[in-house]
């Protein structure tokens, strides 16, 4: 029944309209893939401080992790195909983590199936990335978690957090 779930709200990830839009540079200094997981964790004045400060696509990428399709369009539309790529392979959209293969996107391919609790790509994490990187994955299947625990639970149906 989980399965369920993930399978109706992923939204696929067109490849012709990736290779139309050129992608750009998603390399952050680890302060600030650490302010993206407070931003990811509900810190609000971090999320401000985001769009405020340039970063409006990790601004939007919170949001799109919590589901909102305004924020999935804005990175599709803008040049950040690659994170709504990890977002929706991180629901365990399977066409999207081949997209992240295949374009060599392996740090996102890894962090997005360690999200789907794949073992394998956590211990390739370990290896191959940062602490911000390895803590920004685990914030965000900690969030990935509660919404599908929410999406599950009759009490709290249909609430993201």
């Amino acid at each position: 029944m989980a399965g369920f779930f993930k399978k109706n709200r992923a939204r696929t990830v067109d490849p012709s309209q990736v290779k139309s839009t050129p992608l750009k540079s998603i390399d952050y200094d680890p302060k600030i893939i650490l302010a993206w997981s407070k931003a990811v964790e509900g810190n609000d004045d971090i999320m401000l401080w985001l769009k405020e400060n340039g970063y409006m696509e990790l601004f939007m990428a919170t949001y799109a992790i919590y589901l909102k399709d305004e924020a999935r369009d804005w990175l599709q539309q803008n040049g950040y195909a690659h994170l709504l790529a990890f977002i929706n392979a991180a629901e365990g959209n399977e066409s999207a983590q081949k997209w992240l293969q295949v374009h060599q996107f392996d740090l996102l391919y890894h962090m997005a199936l360690a999200i789907e609790n794949e073992e394998e790509s956590w211990i390739w994490l370990r290896r191959h990335s940062s602490q911000d990187i390895f803590l920004l994955t685990t914030i965000i299947k900690q969030v990935k978690d509660k919404i599908e625990e929410n999406h599950n639970d009759i009490h709290s149906f249909r609430k993201d957090l």
